[in-house]
């Protein structure tokens, strides 16, 4: 029986013939844009990631606290809420740090009279103390501290970046939705096509005691092979963009978000789109099974 069906379909499907391979190929499209957005928001989302792990605040202090105020006082700023660690910086440190970057020309800070860099705090925020509402909650109470001159950092720019993903989300839900509308009617068409040239078959079956699941079955069972065979075309064309294209653009992803390679969608999103062209095409294929032939 599941034979008969499966053949029943492949045979409906030649005989919906170029409609079938329109629905094909808007379905192709629809999984094509959904995944092309996809893959750019994965890889956003990792550079995000990557970013929030590594907010710093800093806290410039007014003066170089002494050997007994130090632990004191990085113990008060840990105890904070939103607080995951805090490093002191002293002048001296500062002062070695800026004469490494500025390497060869470090000689400009040793004819300083004085060292005019401030001590500091570097505080690593939680989770939740890198977020923008997190790190002003935390920069306001960090700049109460009696030792505080100025506190600068924040993670507004991170956030802004998931903000950027998260409307690449909808532009591509939005694009693939208007392309996957388009997808279910042709495929609903094509099936109306089919169900014409099949009347007096389906008439006979029915006459002879066929249930109607059985006469109509391979009308759904053509409507899926044409989501499936989309959605199989579709994660073909990301891939091969991503063999072309990805090692061009990995130079310029890691300078801009600092994402060492680009990464392809995971096994479980290639399932998922195989899973929604199949649902595209066979919802297509149910829109026509309520027609019945006079």
């Amino acid at each position: 029986m599941v034979g008969f069906l499966i053949g029943e379909a492949l045979r409906d499907l030649r005989r919906a013939g170029r409609v079938a391979i329109s629905a094909i190929l808007l379905i192709t499209l629809s999984l094509a844009a959904l995944g092309g957005f996809w893959l750019l928001s994965s890889n956003i989302g990792q550079a995000t990631d990557h970013w929030r792990n590594r907010v710093r605040i800093i806290v410039f202090l007014k003066r170089d606290a002494g050997p007994g105020e130090t632990q004191a006082l990085v113990d008060r700023v840990t105890a904070m809420s939103g607080v995951a660690s805090v490093r002191y910086v002293g002048k001296a440190e500062a002062l070695g740090t800026l004469k490494q970057v500025l390497g060869k020309d470090a000689s400009v800070a040793e004819q300083l009279p004085v060292n005019p860099l401030p001590a500091s705090l570097e505080v690593t925020p939680t989770a939740d103390g890198a977020t923008p509402e997190g790190a002003r909650a935390l920069i306001g109470r960090l700049a109460a501290l009696p030792e505080a001159d100025e506190v600068a950092g924040g993670s507004e720019w991170i956030e802004r970046l998931a903000q950027g993903r998260r409307l690449l989300n909808m532009i591509g839900f939005g694009i693939g939705a208007v392309l996957a509308l388009a997808a279910i009617l042709t495929v609903t068409t094509a099936t109306t096509l089919v169900l014409h040239a099949r009347r007096q078959e389906m008439e006979i079956m029915r006459l002879v005691g066929a249930p109607e699941l059985i006469v109509r079955m391979p009308l759904l069972l053509q409507g899926m092979m044409q989501g499936l065979l989309g959605a199989m075309i579709a994660i073909w064309v990301l891939i091969a963009c991503y063999t072309v294209i990805g090692p061009r653009l990995e130079p310029l992803i890691h300078q801009a978000l600092g994402v060492e390679r680009l990464t392809f969608l995971s096994p479980q999103d290639v399932v998922m789109l195989m899973v929604a062209g199949t649902v595209l095409g066979g919802f297509g294929g149910w829109l026509a099974r309520g027609r019945r032939e006079p």
